[in-house]
């Protein structure tokens, strides 16, 4: 047996212990017998300890993540397969190793737990399928007018966050909400650095211009403390010093004031007017309700702080296959909060097995006790009957939309003359100016939606002019050659059912040649090109590999899911064009100069003035540069001057 430390956690060896121990077999098989004998053969070296156990495939692929508050006892549980069910059954007779981890604790092997499936995402578990970092909105603190921002992913910067907010498009509302009512400024450091005139949010009093002096320190302040009031909860306090200071103005025949007054306080009540969800009462907290239907579950979370609603999104969580509501919201819950900061209530809409569990594991990132709460009566019962009931609504729209895809999937293979209906259709297009920042991309589209994890880009690396076969040919040969190598009997997962190309002949002829020059024919290959009437009628002509032409009725359901997937392609490719050409025009000199950091790059030419300038300076200049050190001094003069 190896020992390793966490897997997921450098400097953590102190408290995980991460054992595998292997039973080896002579198939890859099912075989429920070589199942149950690797599971004894673990089973055997255990000792009645609370870790998280992973069962292996014989290709080393995770199968399953579990937790125990004795892992002798729950691996032994896998041993009497009479009383498993059918789903943990099949596990087992696929299983072939396991990797054992010790904790210190059931609930730190709950957190571990849930970090595992995310990381692996097994074939076996509850899956959190949309597990996209959630936004927020951030006060940052180290400046002396701190930024309004939305933020995303881990919270490094110093500064007051607030959130989780439901998607993007709430934050940007309530952002927009908040600069007319508190006039807090959303620029960059940088940007700030260089005014010296007011910008365009000051002429349409979204911002109160402290980068020229507009406003002075203390009263920005005084914005910023009235800002975290509002968003801590205390908007009444905030909304009746707006409403006081306003009829002072008007009082005072300060006219202008009292006008700017009643628009920062209309703003304040559109925000609460804007809550879809009556959250008076609740202060801060998450609410979940479960629907479930025919074997397929919706997951419905209101997000309240500060007895505001922060947004709301239905999800739906996979491979839930033979089990009951409780244990999907359990799994779910665990999942959820691996990166998300618990708050210290949480209602749910039944009493969960776990829940005294799930409070212990959140505790410590929620900086206190959290208590998971069914509610029973007033505000916080209407508030859950509420999500129960979007919930529900969530579900059938799901399940009504399903159907849909399902059909228009049937009728896909019908029109294309695909032997099945596609289950991964990848989708791919170029986008460049005039051949400059050439970049390739690639959509993915399952039964159920887009699968924007599984997006990829390529940056253009032989086509340098503007010829869109030889990028086709290129990204072709990259994406197809990578996917022979890493998966060659086509069983991970990798495989698209269908290719569609944004293109006419002559892209078709060049993704065709380059996957015949890979030895690869039997991946069905469609270009989709607009049509000679394109436009008004919206009619696209469907190029075959064989050179025949077909096209859809003008209002076909068929031709807008085909159109919807070419869209998708668009955006994603002129969205990554956008982001690498932004790149370039920041790009600098400096860049090029190993070592040499945002932070020393920037004292440079703050000092120099230009790039250029920093290139024919002196030893003895760059040494005198502020911030720059004799050995960063050395290294960019060596740089530009290797012979001394």
């Amino acid at each position: 047996m190896a020992r390793a430390g966490r897997p997921d956690q450098p400097n953590a060896a102190e408290r995980f212990n991460e054992e595998r121990a292997t039973y080896t077999v002579t198939s890859s098989q099912p075989d429920l017998e070589a199942g149950i004998a690797a599971i004894r053969e673990v089973q055997a070296t255990l000792k009645p300890k609370p870790g998280v156990y992973r069962m292996l495939d014989a290709r080393g692929d995770v199968l399953y993540v579990g937790k125990a508050r004795a892992l002798k006892n729950r691996v032994a549980n896998y041993t009497q397969v009479d009383r498993l069910p059918l789903r943990l059954k099949r596990m087992v007779a696929q299983t072939r190793s396991m990797v054992i981890v010790t904790t210190n604790s059931e609930a730190e092997a709950l957190l571990l737990e849930a970090q595992l499936i995310k990381r692996y995402r097994p074939p076996y578990n509850v899956l959190l399928r949309d597990d996209k970092s959630f936004p927020f909105i951030l006060l940052r603190a180290e400046h002396d007018f701190p930024r309004i921002m939305k933020h995303r992913g881990a919270r490094k910067a110093k500064g007051n966050y607030y959130g989780p907010f439901a998607s993007a498009g709430s934050v940007n509302t309530t952002i927009n909400a908040l600069q007319k009512l508190f006039l807090l400024r959303s620029c960059t450091d940088s940007f700030f650095a260089r005014r010296d005139r007011p910008c365009l949010l000051y002429q349409i009093k979204r911002c109160s211009a402290p980068c020229v002096g507009r406003i002075d320190e203390a009263n920005y302040a005084e914005l910023v403390s009235e800002a975290k009031d509002f968003l801590g909860g205390r908007s009444s306090a905030v909304q009746r010093k707006l409403e006081d200071q306003m009829a002072q103005a008007a009082e005072a025949l300060d006219f202008e004031r009292a006008a700017m007054l009643r628009d920062r306080l209309r703003a304040a009540t559109f925000i609460q007017g804007s809550q879809a969800v009556n959250a008076e009462g609740v202060g801060n907290a998450d609410v979940f309700a479960v629907a479930c239907k025919s074997g397929h579950f919706a997951i419905q979370a209101f997000f309240i702080r500060g007895g505001q609603n922060w947004g709301h999104r239905a999800f739906f969580p996979s491979h839930t296959d033979g089990l009951d509501e409780g244990e999907v919201l359990t799994a779910f819950l665990a999942q959820f909060y691996e990166e998300v900061p618990p708050p210290r209530l949480i209602l749910v809409d039944r009493a969960l097995p776990e829940a005294d569990l799930l409070a212990e594991a959140f505790a410590r990132p929620a900086g206190g006790k959290v208590e998971l709460s069914v509610p029973q009566r007033g505000d916080r019962r209407r508030l859950m009957e509420q999500a129960s009931r979007n919930a529900v609504e969530a579900l059938e729209r799901r399940q009504a939309e399903s159907g849909t895809k399902a059909r228009l999937n049937r009728e896909l293979a019908e029109f294309l003359e695909l032997a099945e209906p596609p289950q991964r259709i990848e989708v791919y297009d170029n986008s460049h100016i005039q051949g400059a920042q050439a970049l390739g991309a690639m959509i993915v589209a399952g039964p159920e939606g887009f699968i924007k994890g599984q997006y990829r880009k390529w940056n253009i690396k032989s086509a340098q002019t503007n010829d869109d076969f030889a990028m086709m040919r290129e990204v072709f040969q990259r994406r197809f050659a990578r996917v022979q190598d890493e998966d060659p009997d086509r069983d991970g997962g990798m495989w698209p059912d269908l290719v569609l190309i944004d293109g006419g002949k002559g892209q078709m002829s060049a993704a065709r040649d380059t996957l015949e020059d890979l030895g690869i024919e039997d991946v069905p290959l469609i270009a989709i090109a607009k049509g000679p009437h394109h436009g008004r009628e919206g009619r696209e002509v469907f190029h075959f590999p064989d050179g025949r032409e077909k096209m859809l009725p003008v209002n076909s359901p068929l031709l807008f899911h085909l159109q919807r997937l070419r869209d998708e392609v668009h955006r994603f490719a002129i969205g990554a064009h956008r982001e690498k050409r932004s790149r370039a025009i920041t790009a600098s000199p400096l860049d090029e100069i190993p070592g040499i950091g945002p932070a020393r790059k920037r004292a440079l030419l703050l000092h120099f003035g230009t790039a250029s300038k920093v290139r024919a300076a002196s030893l003895e200049d760059l040494q005198r540069a502020p911030g720059v050190s004799a050995t960063v001094a050395q290294t960019v003069y060596d740089f530009y001057h290797p012979d001394g």
